[in-house]
């Protein structure tokens, strides 16, 4: 199947508005363009500067689009006028332009580009720093402009090359006031406000270090490339803490840019799905927004199952070998931190070791939670405090209550102990309600029923005092209890079905390896290691189970699937863990025998490929072999009969007739020699500089209508002769038999880029983009109308004999129609320095397959 080469992207990266990277764009696409090189200028805004205006003098612009928005009337890049005119490059301005609705089928101008790309057209392009999507923010906060437009920084950093256009403050100033950047009426405002010296001294060092790091990732491509040894680098890994809340944005802005100012730095998101914690403000849509701003940043998004969230935090940077944590400062009040004690940020900073740990501050630090939060299970120390509040609070209310003897009736002193028990039961659970019911029911009692200072336990009215304390203390500890146990199951089922969630939207994206599930499986159950294995530990005497189990090595073993089991070491898992363990079993058991189907499928395919290869050969040889055999014999055996008298002219044509024939079956049974060697490869080959006015001629001996174009002044290629002229014979010919009458076949060839390109052109009716998947695959005729054409060798051969030559052959369109085969072969003699803005040579692509092949 072809692939058509991807397009290289270009990027001037301005540090400010008026540096001049649109006059870089255009100077360089003049430069290309006087070096032979197909340049169109897609779209490019002056902006109404006259030097830059200049600039497009002589260069190929494709007219805008026309569309109307909201009573007004804009232009906007031709995006299908520049993909049908397929030029080789694009000049493309204004990188991260939002497209006016209606404007064009994609909502931003760097999705036109990507477009241009996959069409294999080289784009030139210009974008300024402050429109990268992870400098947003600091910019705002910089210039105090928002900016609206702006562009991944992943569709910059995939640029083949980023080039920085930078001036000096002072500089840029200076032009302004020139008029060279604004119209007069507008210098004054833009000098006193967004160009301020500061403000561009600012970008500048933005646009500096950003660029810097696209060097430093080149010099390791590079070195890694080379292999050249050198000193270790630390590798920045940064994780920042999602909860789902609004602070989520920034704060993955903020990692991201400190993950970009370090070479190789990583990004990753991780969300701790849990019953307790900072769940509230918890939003999945804002947790799927942000997940798509991690991924459009170039970061990965995680999620793990974790109670605990510091340590699960802590647990899952160390897994993952992170320098850095970024968590967002608390949301509590300092009432609630007061009362509550330490955070989860605290309990980080306190697990973290030798991570560094960044609290970003945000707009809603300090001001409480946006929702009222589940109450928390009873941890360890509420479990402690419980008891103590039991004994000690009863004790200080009737210490308060003494002194204020006289001013409360008995009832009003019994409903504030009461209040008192109530209090200690929603802290500390049902123990402590009891602890505290019977301190207070025995205060009471002492201090302030009568007879005051003795325990009057016989008096009825005691007695029903300290019954109604315990049964309300209970009643009230038990629906406490009741409720947080409720609550920590619901969190607990909203916990695993979002883990699940995140689990089935990765496997419906696509990409999830059984590597892949099993890294994810260990980061989301925070265990040291997860592995697919044939035999579950300690499996005695291949018995097998259903469920998972604690296996005698103290590892999590669960059936995944027929024949394997998943076992997880480093760490005990609950049963609703284990529930949830279960369910990622299954995924890997379905990954596993989807690996083995398609195994089973590439292991079949080419047993079919061969059975087809064989029909289609007995079906050609079926004819093309026996026809020609029949006419030679036929020629032969009346040249032998001595029952007829032959004329000179009936015997010369009689033995032409067998001539032809064996010559005929003298090519097809070359040809198929040549195809088998060629897919043994041990076809030799003789490559010496060769020119195309020594080929030519001999290709082109026994076939008529074909019109050769200029050919002396194109330099020698590297090929081996022979068999160069058999790839043009075969071109030919094929192109011949599909020529309408009384066309003729054009052969060209050019320079470009290091490279010679032979072009065969014919003007026959082409051939439809879905039929050229097949257009070189052998014993194929397609657009033949009878069986005598060939066995349907001829372009499979030249493909084969081309790339054997290090050349490559793809098909073209014919401009008004018909197709063009393009072969593409080196220089004998490459330039020895070649200008680092001359056009990208064109790497060697796949091609397709073939209409018709030659005899």
């Amino acid at each position: 199947m072809n692939e058509v080469r991807r397009g290289r992207l270009k990027v001037y990266l301005g540090a400010a508005p008026g540096v001049g990277k649109t006059y870089r764009m255009l100077d360089e696409g003049r430069r290309r363009a006087a070096r032979g090189a197909d340049v169109v200028v897609g779209f490019a805004e002056c902006h109404g500067r006259p030097r830059t205006e200049t600039m497009l003098d002589g260069l190929e612009v494709v007219p805008r689009l026309g569309c109307a928005y909201r009573g007004g009337r804009f232009e906007e890049m031709d995006l299908p006028a520049v993909l049908a005119r397929g030029p080789q490059i694009a000049l493309v301005d204004e990188l991260a332009h939002s497209n006016v609705p209606g404007g064009g089928r994609n909502p931003k101008r760097w999705q036109d580009v990507e477009e241009l790309l996959a069409a294999g057209i080289d784009v030139i392009t210009a974008v300024n720093i402050q429109h990268l999507e992870s400098l947003k923010d600091v910019v705002e906060k910089i210039t105090g402009v928002p900016q609206h437009e702006t562009v991944p920084d992943e569709v910059v950093r995939r640029a083949h090359q980023v080039e920085l256009v930078d001036l000096p403050p002072e500089a840029l100033r200076r032009r302004m006031a020139h008029g060279n950047v604004y119209a007069p009426e507008n210098i004054d405002a833009a000098l006193a406000n967004y160009f301020r010296t500061g403000n561009l001294t600012a970008l500048r060092q933005l646009a500096l270090l950003w660029t810097a790091d696209r060097v430093d990732e080149a010099l390791q491509r590079y070195r890694a490339e080379h292999a050249i040894g050198g000193v270790w680098e630390t590798r920045e890994r940064v994780v920042v803490a999602l909860t789902g809340g609004p602070e989520g944005d920034t704060l993955v802005r903020r990692a991201a840019r400190i993950a970009d100012r370090s070479a190789g730095g990583d990004l990753l998101a991780v969300h701790v799905a849990r019953s307790d914690g900072l769940a509230s403000g918890f939003s999945h849509a804002s947790l799927a927004r942000q997940r798509r701003l991690v991924e459009d940043l170039g970061g990965s998004y995680h999620s793990v199952v974790g109670d605990d969230v510091a340590s699960a935090l802590v647990e899952f940077a160390r897994t993952e070998n992170a320098t850095q944590l970024i968590l967002g400062s608390s949301r509590r009040g300092r009432l609630e931190r007061f009362l509550t004690g330490m955070g989860t940020g605290e309990r980080v900073v306190a697990q973290s070791g030798d991570i560094d740990v960044h609290q970003v501050s945000h707009e809603r630090a300090g001001r409480g939670t946006l929702l009222p939060s589940r109450r928390r299970t009873l941890s360890r120390a509420r479990m402690i405090a419980g008891p103590v509040a039991g004994l000690v609070l009863p004790v200080l209310l009737t210490v308060g209550l003494t002194h204020l003897r006289g001013t409360l009736n008995l009832t009003s002193e019994a409903l504030l102990f009461l209040l008192t028990v109530v209090g200690v039961a929603c802290i500390g659970g049902v123990a402590s309600a009891v602890i505290a019911s019977v301190t207070a029911s025995l205060l009471l009692n002492y201090w302030f029923i009568p007879p005051v200072g003795h325990f009057t336990l016989r008096d009825p009215d005691a007695l029903l005092a300290l019954a109604v304390f315990a049964v309300v203390a209970a009643t009230v500890a038990a629906v406490v209890d009741r409720s947080l146990r409720l609550s920590r199951r619901a969190a607990r089922a909203t916990a695993e079905a979002e883990t699940m969630s995140s689990l089935a939207g990765s496997i419906v994206r696509g990409g999830q390896t059984i590597p892949a599930l099993l890294e994810r499986t260990r980061e989301t159950f925070g265990v040291d290691t997860a592995e697919l294995v044939d035999r579950a530990p300690d499996e005695a005497g291949g018995a097998r189970f259903t469920g998972s189990r604690e296996s005698g090595s103290g590892a999590t073993v669960v059936p995944a699937g027929p024949g394997g089991f998943l076992v997880l070491r480093g760490g005990a898992l609950s049963a609703s863990e284990r529930r949830v363990l279960a369910a990622f079993a299954a995924h890997v058991g379905s990954a596993v025998e989807r690996a083995r189907l398609a195994e089973a499928v590439a292991e079949v395919e080419p047993v079919r490929a061969a059975d087809r290869m064989r029909t289609a050969l007995l079906r050609a040889v079926g004819h093309d072999l026996r026809t020609p055999l029949a006419a030679g014999w036929a020629a032969v055996t009346s040249l032998r009969s001595r029952d007829v008298e032959f004329t000179a002219e009936d015997r010369d044509e009689l033995l032409a007739t067998a001539d032809e024939s064996m010559a005929k079956l003298s090519r097809l049974v070359e040809n198929l020699l040549d195809l088998s060697r060629l897919e043994a490869g041990v076809l030799r080959l003789n490559l010496r500089p060769t020119s195309l006015e020594e080929v030519l001629p001999a290709a082109l001996s026994d076939i008529t209508g074909v019109q050769v174009g200029e050919v002396e002044r194109v330099p020698q290629v590297l090929a081996d002769p022979p068999l160069l002229e058999r790839v043009i014979a075969n071109l030919v010919s094929n192109a011949g038999r599909h020529a309408p009458v009384g066309t003729k076949v054009l052969v060209t060839a050019s320079v470009l880029a290091g490279r010679v390109e032979l072009r065969v052109v014919d003007r026959g009716p082409g051939l439809p983009a879905a039929d050229r998947e097949r257009l070189f695959e052998p014993f194929q005729r397609l657009g033949d109308t009878d069986n005598t054409s060939g066995l349907g060798l001829g372009l499979a051969l030249a493909r084969g004999l081309t790339e054997a030559m290090s050349g490559t052959v793809s098909p073209e369109d014919t401009p008004g129609g018909g197709l063009t085969m393009v072969v593409s072969l080196p220089l004998a003699e490459r330039p020895e320095a070649p200008n680092a803005d001359g056009p990208v040579p064109p790497e060697p692509r796949p091609v397709p397959g073939d209409r018709a092949g030659s005899g």
